[in-house]
Parts: C-alpha cells; sequence; structure tokens
C-alpha cells in the first residue's frame, strides 16, 4: 500500500452521475475523476479546502466533460484524456493510452484501456493505493451497457478486474446500484450474499447513500456480470453449466437491456 493512502471523496453529480475527487495528501495534489457538472465538483472543492490540479477523464461521454471547461477555467487544472478521445476533449494536456502511467502528487495509477462502453475508454489504477476508477465500465452490481463493440469486448475488460486484489475499492461513474440490484436478484435469486448488499443499498439511499465504492471481493461475490462464468448465472441465462462465460455474459447484457 502507499505509505500515504489517498483521501478520496464520492458526491453526486446531475441526478446519477457520481463525483470523485482523489487527493494526495503529502503534496496536495488532487484529481477529479470526470467533471460531469462544474457545479457539484466546484462545490465539492470548496467543501474540503482542496486545490484542483488535475483531471483524469475516462471516457468521452458528454456526461462525464461537460463541466471540464468552466472548472478547468476556475482552477487551472491539467487534463489527461484517452488518446482515442483526442477530439471529444482538445485541449488536454495529455492523452494517454494502455500501459502509460498518470501521477496525482506521490501517486500513480496505471492507463488501462477497457472499451465496450465506448470505443475510447479507459481505468485508471492506482495499485499502491488500491483503488481503481471504472468509470462506465464496471458498476456496483453491474457494467456498462455496450455502445460501440460486441459484447465480448466489454467481457474482456471486465475480466481484467477478477485479476485485482479483493479490497482493491471500485469507483464507478453513476450510481446504478439499486436498478443493478434488482436485476442482480432476478439473474442470482440464491445468492444471499447478494441479497446483503441489495438491502443494504435500500437502507444507504434511505438516507442519501450509495453504495459506491465497492471492492473487488464484494464484485466477485455479487455482481452477475463477473459471475458469468458461474453454473448458477449460465443457468438464469439459458446456457449449460460450463457454458463459454462470454456467451453467459452476452446473454446477461441483452436480459439487462430488456429489463
Amino acid at each position: 500500500m502507499a505509505n500515504t493512502p489517498p483521501e478520496i471523496r464520492t458526491f453526486l453529480c446531475r441526478s446519477d452521475n457520481i463525483g470523485v475527487l482523489i487527493r494526495d495528501p503529502a503534496s496536495g495534489a488532487c484529481a477529479a475523476i470526470d467533471v460531469p457538472e462544474a457545479e457539484a465538483v466546484l462545490a465539492a472543492l470548496d467543501a474540503e479546502g482542496w486545490r484542483l490540479t488535475e483531471i483524469l477523464v475516462t471516457h468521452r461521454h458528454a456526461d462525464h466533460i461537460e463541466g471540464i471547461p468552466e472548472v478547468v477555467e476556475r482552477t487551472g487544472a491539467r487534463v489527461t484524456a484517452p488518446d482515442k478521445a483526442r477530439a471529444a476533449v482538445p485541449g488536454a494536456a495529455r492523452y494517454v493510452s494502455e500501459g502509460d502511467t498518470v501521477t496525482v502528487g506521490g501517486l500513480t495509477a496505471t492507463v488501462w484501456e477497457t472499451p465496450g462502453h465506448c470505443a475510447d475508454h479507459v481505468t485508471y489504477h492506482f495499485a499502491d493505493a488500491g483503488v481503481v476508477f471504472a468509470g462506465d465500465t464496471l458498476f456496483t452490481l453491474g457494467c456498462g451497457r455496450v455502445m460501440e463493440a460486441e459484447p465480448e469486448t466489454l467481457w474482456r475488460s471486465l475480466t481484467r478486474f477478477l485479476d485485482l486484489p479483493d479490497t482493491t475499492e471500485v469507483y464507478s461513474g453513476h450510481d446504478y446500484v439499486l436498478s443493478n440490484g434488482r436485476f442482480a436478484l432476478a439473474a442470482d435469486p440464491d445468492n444471499a450474499a447478494l441479497k446483503q448488499r441489495v438491502a443494504e443499498a435500500e437502507r444507504l439511499a434511505e438516507t442519501g447513500g450509495f453504495l459506491i465504492p465497492s471492492t473487488i471481493g464484494a464484485e466477485k461475490a455479487t455482481n452477475p456480470f463477473l459471475r458469468a462464468g458461474e453454473p448458477a448465472l449460465a443457468r438464469s441465462a439459458g446456457s449449460e453449466p460450463g457454458a463459454d462465460p462470454a456467451a453467459v455474459f452476452t446473454a446477461l447484457r441483452s436480459w439487462k437491456n430488456r429489463f
């Protein structure tokens, strides 16, 4: 683990986007993961008394980048964006691809290209800090909608998360936890751990909270899209136990689209 753990704050933006700030307390450097809404990000910075130095963009969709110009004007933060999103995020200080590293003060992240939701999507993995910013690839109890690829592409991106330590904290780009939970229960109705997590999410929602971050261990135990290799999920998807997990994932994602 990092010698000085990062400080991380989450907050709602727009209707269901999750804003995230990560700060290195040793240096004071601070990054926003995307800027769904300038006002919410600036308010969170003011509330913490933090100075924004970096913006790390996960993908080009408007609900993740539209607040960037105002926040840059107000803070002077440096923008890092996916190389494949150059046209949508012009003027970034840096464009990154698979295997690049980014720093926030003394914190270092590796860039993963995680296409499927869209072609330019990237994930930022701060391995020493034990956190990963998954954008719209992996959600608590769910995954992103496939928009610019075959479902197998998103499945391959998701399998990368399975190799992370179970304690890794996962920050996703939206609070879809309750709707994801309803689908997860339909697909995996005998999963006791899942029932407990959905109940926890419902309790948090009553007071304006949300089940973000999650952990890799919790997602491996309860997220149907990461459990496509399990016999119970294969049966729910209409496949035989032992079926190709990519095919099971494809069936589950299609079912979720209609759910």
